[in-house]
């Protein structure tokens, strides 16, 4: 028992020594990930225009069958141009059709019918058109709906190497390096927040020198909105305390992240 608990102690003790806060960048209290899922027009419209106007860069997780491809690809080779990320949402935004508030999910997107090798080879695959509008080969994964399944077995596990992170988990702070899984990052959705609870969110991660990750989709329109008011409070914010948060697309802040975790 007595070398249990001497072992046991000694894990935990190697587990405290290698956690180390986050030192972001120029000094930075948090870094702060901007996401918006579904490749949505009011994105385009009126996200990336506000973000290019402050100077503030995020993530754009582009489903490949989404509403504004093809006919606005021009738009989104402009968007990364300027520095924001082309995130991978998959080729058909597959979810599990199981649950409430699921009937949206058609039958041929359904993942609980579809095989992980299956799955696995479109995400692949919108990597490859990701790649023909922005030139890039690292960037970050969104799974649509969080879901990590299909078929029944995980598909997510076997992408890793063709990803920097994934945005996969429950809402949370990542605080310092040892709290870091770059395949299970937190993020918080915001559907219908105000600019005051967007704006305590941020602050909460600038007191504890935390990542945070928000996930937007309709912004003054479209599905799981928030108001174009809520949305600018947030940006102005940002943009008016810049030396206090570093707000960047989700891969560079991940690779800054991965760096300081030896990762």
């Amino acid at each position: 028992m007595r070398k249990m608990l001497v072992a046991t102690l000694g894990l935990c003790v190697a587990a405290a020594a290698t956690a180390a806060p986050f030192a972001w960048p120029s000094g930075a209290q948090a870094a702060v990930s901007l996401g918006y899922d579904d490749g949505l027009n009011s994105q385009l419209d009126h996200v990336i225009p506000a973000l290019n106007r402050r100077g503030l860069r995020a993530s754009f997780y582009v489903p490949i069958n989404g509403p504004t491809l093809p006919g606005r690809q021009n738009e989104w080779k402009a968007a990364a141009a300027a520095g924001h990320e082309l995130g991978n949402h998959s080729l058909f935004h597959g979810c599990s059709a199981k649950g409430p508030g699921r009937d949206w999910v058609q039958p041929q997107h359904d993942l609980d019918r579809q095989m992980a090798p299956q799955v696995q080879e479109q995400i692949i695959a919108a990597n490859t058109w990701l790649q023909s509008l922005d030139g890039r080969t690292r960037r970050t994964f969104t799974p649509p709906c969080l879901d990590l399944q299909a078929g029944g077995q995980d598909f997510v596990a076997a992408l890793r190497p063709h990803f920097v992170a994934y945005r996969a988990a429950g809402p949370g702070l990542v605080s310092d390096t040892a709290q870091l899984d770059p395949y299970a990052m937190p993020v918080y959705f915001v559907e219908g927040w105000t600019g005051e609870q967007l704006i305590a969110l941020v602050e909460r991660a600038a007191a504890q020198g935390a990542l945070v990750s928000l996930l937007f989709h309709g912004v003054g329109a479209e599905h799981l909105s928030v108001t174009r008011a809520a949305h600018e409070q947030l940006l102005d914010h940002l943009s008016s305390n810049k030396t206090r948060f570093w707000t960047d697309s989700f891969v560079n802040i991940m690779e800054n992240a991965r760096r300081q975790a030896g990762r």
